[in-house]
Formats: structure tokens, sequence, C-alpha cells
């Protein structure tokens, strides 16, 4: 066997391989090496990218919000509660009231008073960040909680970004009374929000119909708002309206016999308010009468908002709204001027004495008979003048006849007469104008006369409203599709106190001169059809009037005055010589002086 010889060469060879896969095996690990540091370097660098924009991110989320927390539907149940008044439901969408009805009254479906039902009213504040969005409350979802302590309920609901930052709604409903207070609050949200804009509070309603008469309800349905100097305004009654006002102190949405009102913990500089009518043709089934809508900034408190809200949600009662702070009986329309005095310190307390022992029908009947015998020196006054008219009618007609071409002789000589006779032609009108005030008073008291509603008196169910005893089926435009029975009797006695009165009086049918005999017809008829739809009070009270005033009439002209001393005194008087001077003498230069004036200027 031949033995295998050192080959130095192949021994090169080796080492050389040697050397160039130790070579190569240094250079892939030093590529390797080069390629892990610049991966590292890149994962790195994508690292510190993600790491900034989840900074970046983060720094957003508190800048501006992840918004849509806000808007994450829950399936939250409304809390329910009942106060000793009120029947409420709040949700959980909007923090809003859902359901408020008042339990002590019922409206013409015999039903609670509906204050709140079926979304008709809106609360809101909207939000206004510095990226030019507009956030409203009413769209956010709130988390509840519901607690009860002694005297109250409170309510708390919170709609949260994140564990600082969230907005909230409180609640507080005492037990008793028809005042709840709303607290506003917003929290790690001065980031969000743009100072220069503040939030603005929007609140409108469409006002429940709960009379049977909704034209009648609609005249005492009202926007009406005080001012911070006590003075009190409102917008229009008949169609619609929308004006701005400033330093105004609560908004009252009045809906005749119950009202809401808006309280804020100050005054509020500049607001908007609106009132449209909704009442259309087909009155008998309209739901709505009003819509009142109220619009105002809310004044610049710091880096969050914390405000507070009063409501009143209750009967438009004088003396519920007199025991609560603000002056809110202001929104009662009980007359201005004289007439709002007469009201407010004789009518009240006297029908609030007599109704507390009495029914309040016998309440009406015996309030009017102290007023006319009060007015009753009025009342024969007047009828004494009526009667020396009616004395000196002959000696009247024989001076116009014989000074039909001279009409300032004519004045003259009945001025003379008039004076010789100890007569007075406006004797007869001051009295009038003594009761007017009365009368007036007394048509602004009855219709907003709370304590009258769902009162009963003989085929009246509520003096309130109209006392139907007849229901037509149809309508008569200015009249109605009823037939009310006091506002016939009233007209019936007005008629026959008209014919007394006129049936005393000359009266002339000269050109220009209304016609007494059309009015004497005329002012029943008026009467008839304008209060048809009218409270039943008021007209019960003008039949007791009227008729207590004929009765008084009547027993003055066949007890007290007789009218042949009156005619023998005037008699004597006109046969005293004439009294030079005096109040009728100076009438009779003034007139003659104007005729000289007027031939003078005719020439």
């Amino acid at each position: 066997m031949e033995e295998r010889k050192f080959d130095p060469y192949q021994l090169i060879g080796f080492i050389l391989i040697a050397l160039i896969l130790t070579w190569m095996l240094y250079r892939s690990g030093s590529q390797e090496a080069a390629q892990n540091e610049t991966i590292k370097k890149s994962v790195g660098s994508e690292l510190n990218q993600v790491i900034q924009d989840s900074i970046q991110s983060q720094q957003k989320i508190i800048a501006y919000g992840d918004l849509g927390n806000f808007f994450v539907p829950n399936d939250l149940p409304n809390i329910q509660f009942s106060t000793n008044s009120m029947i409420v439901e709040i949700q959980s969408k909007g923090a809003e009231i859902h359901t408020l009805s008042l339990k002590e009254f019922e409206n013409y479906d015999d039903l609670p008073i509906p204050m709140i039902k079926d979304e008709n009213s809106k609360f809101n504040v909207s939000l206004y960040t510095k990226d030019g969005r507009v956030l409203n409350t009413r769209d956010f979802y709130f988390k509840t909680k519901f607690s009860e302590r002694d005297n109250e309920f409170i309510i708390l609901l919170k709609s949260a970004i994140s564990k600082n930052i969230y907005v909230v709604y409180e609640y507080i409903f005492p037990k008793n009374g028809y005042t709840f207070t709303v607290n506003f609050k917003s929290v790690g949200m001065e980031a969000l929000l743009d100072n220069n804009k503040p939030p603005e509070i929007s609140w409108s309603t469409n006002i429940f119909r709960n009379s049977r008469s909704i034209d009648y309800e609609n005249r005492y349905t009202e926007l009406t708002f005080g001012y911070e100097d006590d003075r009190v305004d409102y917008l229009s009654l008949s169609g619609d309206d929308e004006e701005s006002r400033e330093d105004i102190r609560w908004i009252s949405y009045r809906q005749h016999f119950f009202s809401a009102i808006l309280i804020p913990d100050s005054s509020i500089k500049t607001i908007n308010l609106k009132s449209k009518d909704l009442s259309g043709d087909q009155i008998l089934e309209e739901k709505f009468t009003k819509y009142f809508e109220s619009s105002y900034l809310l004044p610049k408190q710091g880096e969050n908002i914390n405000t507070k809200f009063k409501f009143y949600y209750g009967p438009t009662d004088y003396k519920t709204l007199q025991n609560l702070e603000g002056d809110l009986e202001a929104s009662i329309p009980m007359g201005w001027g004289i007439f709002g005095w007469i009201n407010k310190f004789i009518f009240l307390p006297l029908f609030g004495f007599l109704s507390s022992f009495l029914s309040y029908g016998i309440a009406i009947i015996v309030m009017t008979i102290i007023v006319r015998l009060l007015m009753s020196p009025v009342t024969y006054k007047s009828y004494v003048s009526q009667i020396k008219m009616k004395v000196l009618r002959p000696d009247i007609e024989a001076i116009s006849a014989k000074y039909k071409d001279d009409a300032v002789k004519r004045q003259q000589e009945t001025m003379s007469l008039y004076t010789r006779a100890g007569a007075n032609p406006m004797s007869g009108c001051i009295p009038a104008l003594i009761q007017l005030p009365v009368f007036y008073a007394l048509f602004s008291f009855f219709p907003v006369a709370f304590v009258l509603r769902d009162k009963s008196f003989l085929w009246a169910d509520d003096l309130s409203s109209y006392d139907s005893i007849l229901d037509l089926g149809f309508n008569i435009p200015f009249y109605g599709d009823h037939v009310s029975l006091f506002p016939i009797l009233a007209s019936v006695a007005i008629f026959f106190y008209t014919k007394m009165t006129t049936g005393q009086q000359p009266m002339p049918q000269q050109p220009g001169m209304p016609n007494m005999k059309i009015i004497m017809y005329l002012m029943p008829l008026m009467m008839l059809f304008f209060f048809n739809n009218y409270a039943s009070g008021l007209s019960l009270y003008y039949f007791v009037s009227n008729l207590l005033t004929i009765i008084l009439m009547i027993v003055i002209k066949n007890y007290i005055i007789d009218d042949t001393k009156i005619h023998a005194q005037i008699e004597e008087n006109k046969s005293k010589p004439k009294k030079a001077g005096g109040f009728s003498a100076r009438l009779q230069k003034a007139i003659e002086e104007a005729e000289k004036q007027k031939k003078a200027r005719r020439r």
C-alpha cells in the first residue's frame, strides 16, 4: 500500500481557506452587528415617534377632549319620584325634566295639570369650544344618582370625558312647594372651552291648553319678565313677538292659571325673548296655546362654570307668589295704576275674607252687594241729576227751537237755565267716572282670580270658565260654539238699567250726536257676545251688580226722592235773579269770544 505523503500546498490551501473563512465570518459578523445597530436605531426612532404621537394624542385629549364620551348612549332608566305637589321624571339624556305634573290640580280632561310632557319643554346649556364646535348638554348622556333627605330629593347627573373632566346637573326638589333648584357645573374643561365666548342658556316651552275655552285662556297666556328696578313688562298677547331686553331678574311663562318661572342666581345682562301664537282655527282640537323662548349668555365666571337657577312650576296665585322672593306676584296682570292698587288692597283681601267662610259663588254676590252699597251715594246723586234734567227737558227744547239758527245764543240761554235751576248736565257723568276705576279693577280681578278655578255655583261647573247650558255643535264668529246663561242674565239687566237711565234724560237728535236708543240696545248685545266665553264669575258679578243698581234706583225713586219737591225747587231757582260771575259766566264769555274770533276770520 502506498503511503500518502505530506503536501505543503494543501497545508497552505487549508490555511488560506481558514483565513478566508475567518475573515468572512468576521466580516459577516461586523455587517450583522452594523445591521443590528441600524435596526436598533430604526426601531428606536419609530418607538420614539410612537411615544411622541402618544404624548401628543394625550395632550390633544387633555386640550380638546374625547368629545365622543359625552355622546355615548346608555340604557339608564329615567328617575321618577313624587313630591307632595309634583310628579317628576328626569331623563339621563340631556339631564332634562321629561315630565312634571301638578298633583293638586286637574285640567279640563280631569288629569293632573301637565307643565312638562311629551318634550314640550327644552332647557339647554350650549358650550363653545376653542376649535369652533358647539356642545349642547341636551345631547349629552348622563349617569344618574338619586338620594333623599328629610325635606328634599337630590338628583345628580354627570357626563364625563374622563375622571377629571365632566359636567354636572344637580336638581334639588323640596318635598313641599313648587320651587326647585338646578345647579350646573363644569370641572376640568377650562382648556377645552373658549374663554371669549361664554356658555348660552336656552329655555323654550309649548304652553299646554288647560281650559275648555282656548280663546279665553290665550288672552291671559303671556311671557312676562321683571327688571332689576322692579318694573314688569311682557311680550305681545296677540300674534307673534320677538324682542331683546336688559337687566332681567326673572322670566315667567304664564299659562293663565299656571306659571313656569325661571329665576337665575344673578340678573341677566341681555336676553332674547320670543312668543308665538299656536292657536289655530280648529280651537277645539288645539293642544297648545303659545310657544315661548328665552336665550342669554352666562356672565364670565372664571375657568369653570358654576351657576344656579331656581324654577317655579305652580299655580298663578297671588298669595302663593307673594310668599316667594323677587316680586313674582307682579307677573299676574292685576291692572295698571290705580286699578291694580284697588285689586291688591281692597278686592283681594275682601274676597279672600268672604271666601274663607262662604262658597265662592255666594262670596261673589256678597262682595257685589258691599261694593254697590258703598257706591250708593254716587248712584243717588246720579239719579237726582237725571230727574233734574228730565224736569228741564221742555225748557231746553223751547230754547233750542227759539234759537235754532244762533248756536252761541242757544248755548248761553241753556247754560243760564242750568245755573238758575241748580242743575249740572255733567253731574250725571261724574258718578260714572267715579265708578269707572272700580268697574275696570273688577274686570281685571275675576279673570285672574285663581281661587275661582274649578269652583262651581248653580249651573256653572267652573267659575273661572264659561257656564255652558247648551253646546251648539258649530261655531258662531265672535260668539262661540255654546250658550252661556250668566252673560244672558247680565245683558238683560244692563238693558233694563240703560232703559231706566236714558228714560230720565233728553235724547237730542242733533247732527253728530249718537242715537241713545240704538246704544240702549247695542250695549246689552255687545255684552252678550263679549262675555259668552269669559269667566262665569265675572258675568255673575255684572248680573248681580246691575240688578242691585236697578233695585237701588227703584228704592231711591219711590222712597227717597220726591219728584214734585225737586220740580218745585227748580222752578223756585229759575225765578231767582241770575248771579253774576261764576263758572257759567266765564264759560259764556269764552264762548262769545270764540264766536267773535270765528266771525273775524271769516271776514
